[in-house]
């Protein structure tokens, strides 16, 4: 299992990005994602979560009402779409796979991490 997160980038507070997270290997539909982030200084934090199917997804109160993560299990892709944005949304994102059907907001549930992708936002 491979994972690959892009669409990082700098933008300007109230902007927005996609960020996307290709999977390599078998059976992408069997693993439940989550993305994760980490800011200069800080601990790794939960942003987002959705199960197998995509039927259910999970935020961080942080980010509730402003990102929606989602999934395309034809094109092996998760995605992380992040709408208003804030300076303190900056961090390294990272997206995750856990075996099972199910998400999570615990780190330590997920076995496989993709390399991250910095998002900047300026004020």
């Amino acid at each position: 299992v491979q994972l690959q997160a892009s669409g990082g980038g700098l933008v300007q507070a109230g902007g927005s990005l996609r960020l996307s997270c290709a999977f390599s290997g078998s059976s992408f539909s069997s693993y439940g994602m989550g993305w994760f982030r980490q800011a200069p200084g800080k601990e790794r934090e939960f942003v987002a979560t959705i199960t197998w199917s995509g039927g259910s997804t999970s935020y961080a109160d942080s980010v509730k009402g402003r990102f929606t993560i989602s999934r395309n299990n034809a094109k092996n892709t998760g995605y992380l779409q992040m709408d208003s944005l804030k300076p303190e949304d900056t961090a390294v994102y990272y997206c995750a796979l856990r075996r099972g059907y199910s998400g999570s907001s615990h780190a330590q549930d997920y076995g496989y991490w993709g390399q991250g992708t910095l998002v900047t936002v300026s004020s």
